[in-house]
């Protein structure tokens, strides 16, 4: 499987392969993720219809929010390191409805 080497990598080239609008049912949420470090930044996945959209920059009120170092994020996104361990761990922090977390990965977007 072909690895991302940044999160803009990431957003453009695997996700839409990775996502899984099949799972995505019932699913309407706003994810703001905040990336630290060298190749990090603020992106903003919309999950609705079962249609995933990706941009960078911030909102106002998503429905949640994820704070994660830029490279852990790309450990997660590249199978080195699980979503559990890294939120287990401390490694990435959530502020909203942590089973609508789960739910996103079920959709493949962690």
């Amino acid at each position: 499987m072909m690895e991302a080497k940044t999160p803009k990598e990431f957003f453009e080239k695997m996700l839409p392969v990775r996502f899984k609008p099949d799972k995505a049912v019932g699913i309407d949420v706003v994810v703001q993720l905040n990336l630290t470090g060298a190749d990090g930044g603020d992106w903003v996945i919309i999950i609705r219809d079962q249609k995933l959209q990706v941009k960078e920059g911030t909102v106002p009120s998503p429905t949640l929010t994820l704070k994660i170092a830029e490279n852990d994020f790309m450990d997660i996104v590249n199978d080195k390191l699980s979503t559990e361990k890294a939120f287990f761990t401390g490694k990435i922090n959530f502020e909203g409805n942590l089973s609508l977390a789960l739910k996103l990965r079920d959709a493949g977007f962690l």
